[in-house]
């Protein structure tokens, strides 16, 4: 028979494996880094990794890879659909460099159909929060984030 997990510690493992996409997605854009080099880095110095005392979340890696391998074999949909759900005077070339590694690794969960959207849309947003606990960025993702989803899933919100 084979073991399975918990369902709260598979949960908190898709959830890690989301904020590890994120980082992941942001450190290509700003070092240039190839989608290889970078799972690689990730999924032997970061996840599950203890550095300097602190020890980072364990991820599912198949959803870690799955949303970073999607995120960039489809960029250019998930670009567009995130420019369609941004006010025209923000193209997503013109917003921050994090949120643009969010929108694209959600957009990656929503193409891919993977998870309900409203649960996809919930997560991104807790990932925002964490980026910016201070700011209103969580509103401004869950707006995006929603108008992306009915985009792509529209019989989820039927």
């Amino acid at each position: 028979m084979a073991r399975t997990m918990p369902v709260s510690l598979a949960r908190r493992m898709r959830s890690a494996a989301r904020l590890y996409a994120v980082q992941a997605l942001f450190q290509m854009e700003a070092q240039g880094s190839s989608l290889e080099e970078t799972m690689s880095e990730f999924e032997t110095h970061r996840i599950g990794a203890t550095i300097d005392e602190d020890t980072y979340e364990e991820a599912d890696i198949d959803h870690f890879r799955t949303l970073v391998s999607e995120a960039v074999s489809r960029q250019a949909t998930i670009d567009q659909m995130t420019d369609r759900a941004l006010v025209a005077k923000w193209p997503i070339d013109r917003i921050d460099p994090t949120l643009r590694a969010l929108f694209r690794a959600a957009g990656a969960e929503f193409v891919g159909r993977q998870t309900p959207p409203k649960v996809a849309i919930t997560e991104f947003v807790d990932v925002a929060k964490a980026f910016f606990p201070e700011g209103r960025e969580s509103k401004f993702v869950n707006a995006v984030l929603d108008h992306m989803a009915r985009e792509a899933n529209p019989e989820a919100f039927a």
